[in-house]
């Protein structure tokens, strides 16, 4: 019989409201009572109203825009839970800010992604719960446990309508996604393609060539962050030139900064589809735009984190994502 890690309660900082609502709904408990604000100069004051000793923390934060404020939340939320005797301390970051800098490819080059990880784990969390990583190696960055989830499949379960119709191939903007295209062509087994490219610098891409077969067939392009959207507007058009019919798109983390959204709007896609990872502001929800809610997701894994049950089988089970406009 698996044993009952204490009592779950839940904090979150400013960065997602929604979503951790959406998961305390899910899993049938009130948010824990916490007061996240700022001094006068800009620094962040925590004031947690309920007493967590001896309890089993989720401290629920996206490291989104503003990503720096976002960030020293939940490393300041965390240190005033250890100092107040939590049991047990589980962050739950939905989308992991700084993950694209994990490896060196130049000269002086940083690791953000290790750093963050080293400030994470030595201001004392416990366990660590991410959603589809931009490297999965990141997981190892980590000298405490990682339940590393993903959306893959919720996002694959949206377009199983739409794919009764035509023909669909599924494609990954770069060599470096096809492991993930793979794992969303297998849930609707479809075939995939892959485009390959090259970035000049960051935030800038030139398609190079597309490996497979896509002409006169619908394609559903399939990323894990969508940022400045120029990646995947210009992977469209070099579909629809190499004889695609329809180009749909997806990713579990819509950054969408900058231009993203006129970029999407202006496109040539059929539908972009992502997850409630990162908050959504209302200026940004364009009807070309659908979100997965992945608070079942979540809800899902801190009940069986809590209970010592097994969370790959969550996935075995396929529990049932929702999809919000």
């Amino acid at each position: 019989m698996n044993q009952k890690m204490g009592d779950i309660v839940v904090f979150t900082g400013n960065s997602n409201h929604e979503l951790v609502d959406n998961i305390c709904k899910e899993i049938g408990i009130e948010k824990g009572k916490c007061k996240v604000s700022t001094f006068s100069d800009g620094e962040i004051a925590i004031d947690i109203d309920i007493s967590v000793r001896g309890r089993d923390v989720y401290i629920i934060q996206s490291t989104s825009s503003p990503v720096n404020n976002n960030l020293m939340e939940l490393l300041i939320l965390m240190d005033a839970i250890r100092r107040a005797s939590a049991g047990r301390i589980n962050v739950v970051i939905p989308y992991y800010g700084y993950a694209r800098q994990d490896r060196k490819t130049k000269a002086r080059e940083p690791i953000t992604s290790k750093l963050v990880a080293n400030l994470i784990s030595n201001t004392g969390a416990d366990r660590v719960v991410a959603m589809d990583l931009h490297a999965g190696q990141i997981q190892g960055y980590f000298d405490i446990p990682v339940d590393h989830l993903t959306a893959i499949p919720y996002l694959a379960r949206y377009f199983k309508s739409i794919i009764k119709e035509e023909d669909f191939v599924v494609v990954s903007p770069d060599l470096g996604g096809v492991t993930r295209a793979r794992a969303f062509a297998n849930e609707l087994n479809l075939p995939i393609a892959i485009i390959e490219k090259r970035r000049p610098k960051p935030n800038v891409s030139e398609v190079m060539n597309i490996i497979g077969d896509i002409k006169g067939k619908n394609a559903i392009l399939v990323d894990d962050i969508i940022d400045t959207a120029g990646t995947i507007c210009k992977a469209c058009d070099s579909l629809i030139e190499k004889g695609a019919k329809k180009v749909y798109g997806c990713a579990t983390h819509g950054v969408l900064s900058g231009p993203a959204i006129d970029r999407i709007n202006n496109s040539n896609l059929e539908k972009f589809v992502i997850t409630d990872t990162i908050h959504l502001p209302k200026e940004k929800q364009i009807d070309r735009i659908d979100i997965v809610s992945v608070a079942p997701i979540f809800a899902s894994a801190i009940k069986r984190i809590n209970t010592n049950s097994s969370v790959s089988e969550m996935f075995e089970k396929k529990d049932k994502g929702t999809i919000t406009k």
